[in-house]
């Protein structure tokens, strides 16, 4: 079942997402060369507690860590571990808090100090495909507007779009319905309504859109080993358009 979000329930969605904006920020400032991804976790995990909340990925489902950082292929759900980031490297990092009762959810895709042409036209382009789903995400049009606007872009750049992994809906509980695929066509799927509220997050590869699930049971990355991108925010449709809860302005303000 859909649930449909009040005004006053979606600003504390607000402020939720916010803090996830904010963590990823703080993260930022940390993203070079040499840094681990538990290192990066420790920060979350303690900025976000000192903001009054709980990282809420942390026992997810058994998950260990407070976010997830994906390098390179590892499309997404990738557990932080000792390994250093290099130089070249591309890393998402997707970050959940819970604050005041409801979720907030967001990734970022992060170049490690010099990235390849090649790769960044890759982030830029599932970044773009993210604010073009976002675009159709308004009263009276369908999942599947969001879905199919995600898709084509990005096929037409020539990038795949892995079938295996959606958005989804999203408020008390961290995954709600409905499911939010990056693949699709135009005119299907659920009737978007106000108070609706979902997280977008198209996950774009830069050779096949098959992927393989890890030993460890979370993480996934690419057949091919070529790498991926993610990016996601959190939206609530609010006076028939897309209201963005989420944030990246407090990285933009870091980079």
């Amino acid at each position: 079942m859909i649930y449909l979000k009040t005004d006053e329930e979606i600003e504390l969605m607000r402020e939720s997402n916010r803090l996830v904006g904010m963590t990823l920020g703080e993260l930022s400032k940390h993203i070079q060369p040499g840094v681990t991804g538990l290192q990066l976790d420790k920060i979350a995990d303690e900025f976000i507690r000192d903001h009054r909340a709980v990282p809420s990925f942390l026992g997810y489902g058994g998950f260990p860590n407070s976010i997830t950082t994906s390098v390179n292929e590892n499309v997404v759900h990738g557990i932080p571990n000792n390994t250093p980031l290099q130089e070249g490297d591309v890393v998402s990092i997707d970050c959940g808090t819970s604050l005041n009762g409801y979720s907030g959810d967001s990734a970022y895709t992060f170049c490690v100090g010099e990235v390849d042409e090649k790769t960044k036209e890759l982030l830029r382009v599932t970044l773009k495909s993210l604010y073009l789903g976002i675009e159709q995400a308004k009263e009276g049009n369908r999942i599947g507007d969001i879905s199919n606007a995600v898709q084509s872009y990005c096929e037409k750049q020539g990038y795949s779009v892995v079938r295996e992994l959606v958005g989804h809906g999203i408020g008390q509980k961290m995954h709600e319905a409905p499911e939010v695929p990056n693949y699709g066509r135009r005119g299907t799927g659920p009737l978007i309504k106000n108070g609706m509220c979902i997280a977008i997050e198209p996950m774009i590869n830069m050779g096949s859109k098959n992927v393989v699930f890890e030993k460890d049971g979370w993480t996934v990355r690419t057949k091919d080993r070529k790498p991926s991108a993610h990016f996601e925010h959190t939206i609530a449709v609010r006076n028939g358009k897309a209201d963005i809860l989420s944030t990246f302005e407090f990285i933009k303000d870091n980079l």
